[in-house]
């Protein structure tokens, strides 16, 4: 039981870590590039930033609704991305908090700052003072907007990941598999004596 605590103190410790330093990495980009851009290019990037979210948040699910099982034959006949796909299953908690509570909270966060920046340079060009009530209305409207379309797009990316959760943990895999080879990158841990039991 310590034993176990100990490893969740640990995950949730270095989950913590993961997500401030991405946090400010992700901030300090977004608020640079949306200083240097219209306002009609910095709406565009609020809406990447808020599809990253829901891509995310549909994954997480994914992989947590997916069985290992359909993957088995692939992995022997050495199809890329079986392997891949059965450890995320597996590792189905810790990887559905990366991707839930790192990567869906910090686009929450980010898409949030990168509005209000938006809102400042469109108040800007209409000649409206910070805190005017044409500004705050501005801010209300978008900010609604984007939380609508943020909760829209995850209620479907729910049900998606819920119904077709074996494509988009073979995808998944695919992807981390092709970036492992490609880029030499480890993504994903791999336990060997788990690995080996892959077939």
């Amino acid at each position: 039981m310590k034993s176990q605590i100990k490893r969740s103190m640990k995950f949730s410790f270095t989950i913590a870590v993961i997500t401030f330093v991405l946090a400010a990495i992700f901030t300090i980009v977004s608020s640079s590039i949306l200083s240097d851009v219209i306002w009609f290019v910095g709406l565009l990037i609020v809406l990447v930033i808020v599809s990253i979210g829901v891509l995310f948040d549909m994954l997480g699910i994914a992989s947590t609704a997916a069985s290992e099982q359909p993957f088995h034959a692939m992995a022997a006949e050495k199809v890329h991305g079986a392997k891949e796909a059965v450890i995320i299953i597996r590792n189905a908690d810790k990887f559905a908090s990366f991707c839930n509570d790192v990567i869906g909270d910090i686009s929450g966060i980010v898409s949030g700052t990168a509005t209000a920046i938006v809102v400042l340079q469109i108040a800007d060009i209409f000649g409206q003072s910070e805190g005017s009530t044409a500004q705050i209305t501005l801010s209300v409207v978008l900010t609604s907007i984007v939380a609508a379309i943020t909760v829209g797009g995850k209620a479907i990316g729910k049900y998606a990941a819920i119904n077709a959760s074996t494509n988009i943990i073979f995808f998944a895999g695919k992807t981390v598999s092709l970036i492992e080879r490609k880029l030499k990158i480890k993504i994903l841990p791999k336990n060997e004596k788990q690995t080996n039991k892959i077939k």
